[in-house]
């Protein structure tokens, strides 16, 4: 294996990558874009009171406390207030127990269950028990004793809600390395159909090191481009080493798809009809994460599910090693798998 010829095989691929007007103008500009929309998005959470109410029997009081700040939306089963409050429609649910008017008429304490949403702040629980106590007040018109029964739906994650903006860190990440996956797939499609790989192999260079300098590329384009995004947005001011480490087994999974999207094509259209959907597919994790509760487990058979919940709970909730490690190693073995299956389709279409 000569490493000279391989060091100048990456050099020519990066500059045919860049005069490539297409290729060259999105990666500039999409990294220039996304950046760009990360700041203009709110940086803090909105706290407006929106609540769901499930009431078999609804008390009069509640329909005259809408207003400004406050926006109180019946449901009908508890099923669709947790789905709503799981979802982000709800910063609260509350159920109302059947009887709830004798109890109130008899001067009774009453139970009222509450579900709040895992990231829901101290503050806004205080002000919705504060809340059904003064519903409770107005409607008997006396002080009386009113049981709440908290409930969290998800993983609690008490002062640690996140704005926004970063929850979009993890979409952006990952669609910058599948973006440079259709790069690659399309240098490598135009050197097979214009016979440029084969003429490779005639010289000293063998498979291994042509594989190995596409590789380097892919690795390089990928992980360069979401790493500045990272900086520029500051996703590493917390755990660092670990985005780092996960951007680049993602850099080297889609090096793995993009060679199996170059041995499928053989121009730059071809590359893109297979290379669009599979970015579709790869992308869809990413939404679980910017909108809660759009997707559901089936999402972890996607390979881009283990980045995306790993930037996810490292850059915005710190977490460790420990928490993570799982994500990583089930990432590692998607790296294999799809490296090794892209090296045997290129293999082929090479012999």
């Amino acid at each position: 294996m000569s490493w000279p010829i391989i060091r100048a095989l990456v050099t020519k691929d990066l500059r045919l990558f860049f005069r490539n007007r297409f290729f060259a103008y999105i990666s500039v500009a999409g990294i220039a874009f996304y950046i760009g929309i990360y700041f203009f998005m709110p940086s803090s959470v909105d706290e407006a009171l929106d609540i769901g109410l499930y009431a078999p029997v609804l008390p009069p009081v509640f329909e005259q406390v809408q207003g400004e700040g406050l926006l109180i939306e019946t449901v009908d089963s508890i099923e669709i207030l947790e789905e709503g409050v799981t979802e982000g429609l709800y910063l609260a649910g509350i159920v109302l127990p059947p009887d709830i008017m004798e109890k109130l008429a008899a001067g009774n304490k009453v139970t009222v269950d509450v579900y709040f949403a895992s990231d829901t702040p101290q503050e806004l629980k205080d002000a919705v028990t504060n809340l059904i106590q003064e519903l409770a007040y107005l409607q008997s018109g006396q002080i009386l004793a009113v049981d709440i029964s908290e409930e969290i739906i998800g993983p609690d994650m008490l002062g640690r809600q996140i704005p926004p903006r970063n929850r979009i860190l993890p979409f952006f990440a990952v669609f910058i390395i599948l973006t440079e996956t259709l790069g690659l797939s399309s240098l490598i499609s135009e050197e097979i159909e214009n016979r440029t790989a084969q003429a490779l192999l005639i010289t000293p260079m063998t498979v291994k090191g042509l594989f190995l300098a596409k590789g380097v590329t892919g690795v390089s384009l990928a992980f360069s481009q979401a790493l500045l995004f990272m900086i520029a947005t500051g996703g590493l001011n917390q755990q660092p080493l670990i985005i780092l480490v996960t951007l680049l087994l993602a850099s080297l999974l889609v090096t793995g798809i993009g060679f199996l999207l170059g041995s499928a094509g053989k121009d730059l259209m071809s590359v893109m009809a297979w290379g669009l959907p599979a970015m579709i597919v790869l992308a869809v994790p990413a939404f679980g994460v910017m909108f809660p509760g759009t997707v559901s487990d089936w999402v972890k058979v996607i390979p881009s599910y283990y980045l995306v919940d790993t930037v996810h709970l490292s850059a915005n909730f710190g977490l460790g090693w420990g928490d993570v490690w799982q994500n990583l190693l089930i990432l590692v073995g998607f790296d294999i798998a799809f490296f090794g299956l892209g090296i045997i389709a290129l293999r082929r279409k090479l012999t």
